[in-house]
């Protein structure tokens, strides 16, 4: 059996139109959108392996996926030939910014060391906002949602945070930073961490904005996180907020 050679593509999408990234089996996805463009073009079935799964509607500013090539099969094979062409037929919701070669067991979703969302809100009626960050009428206090944020930090085990029936062997991440701050058009919260829950980072937005609005006091969200229970968490906020914003391997130069 011929040796593989596998190329890694990084791309960015507005996830409005999608049912997330990972193909389902009565909805549209992006996976499955980026198949059949590489399929067409390649002529052969491709499948891509992504670097994880982001919900309905959750849009990424940057997303890794890996997928396989025989060489037999790569007669004048361009790279930069496959991605202006990838470009010409994929939805204008979607876009490569760029492919390459990798070792042929780099892995999009196993090798990923670190990943990044940003939650954005702003407070005033904006059409170009519609979609792409959430309206709240009344600004929350900042200093208290960091402080809790920063408890984020101290714990491994979120599922408080995580939808039930997700089929993970564990509920552990490693949250390496978690901070909100204030722009000219409203507040992000950052947040990244070796790996995220389904509905982690909205369920974390959620709890937050209660301490924000000082619902709760931020000495509340580690026993909302030690109850590990998800009804005790804060309303998941709405997925068109939410961007995948980078996502960080070993061995490929940032």
């Amino acid at each position: 059996m011929s040796a593989i050679n596998r190329y890694f593509i990084e791309i960015s999408y507005l996830g409005t139109c999608y049912h997330g990234w990972q193909i389902q089996n009565n909805a549209i996805s992006v996976q499955e959108v980026l198949n059949n463009k590489l399929s067409i073009i390649l002529r052969q079935p491709i499948e891509t392996t992504g670097c994880g799964r982001t919900d309905a509607g959750v849009h990424a500013k940057s997303f890794f996926a890996h997928f396989d090539l025989l060489p037999i099969l790569l007669q004048d094979f361009k790279v930069e030939d496959l991605l202006r062409s990838l470009n010409a037929i994929l939805p204008k919701d979607i876009a490569v910014k760029r492919i390459f070669q990798v070792e042929g067991n780099a892995h999009a979703r196993f090798d990923a060391t670190l990943r990044t969302y940003e939650y954005h809100i702003h407070f005033y009626k904006d059409p170009f906002k519609e979609g792409f960050s959430w309206e709240l009428r009344d600004k929350p206090c900042l200093d208290l949602m960091n402080t809790a944020a920063k408890m984020l930090i101290r714990y491994t085990d979120f599922s408080c945070f995580s939808k039930s029936n997700t089929q993970v062997k564990t509920n552990n991440c490693k949250i390496k930073e978690a901070f909100w701050l204030e722009t000219e058009e409203g507040i992000i919260f950052k947040i990244s961490a070796d790996r995220f829950l389904r509905n982690m980072v909205r369920a974390i937005v959620g709890t937050l904005l209660m301490v924000g609005k000082k619902e709760i006091p931020p000495e509340t969200v580690c026993q909302i996180i030690e109850s590990k229970n998800r009804s005790n968490a804060g309303t998941s906020v709405p997925a068109f907020g939410l961007y995948l914003t980078e996502i960080k391997y070993p061995f490929i130069v940032q």
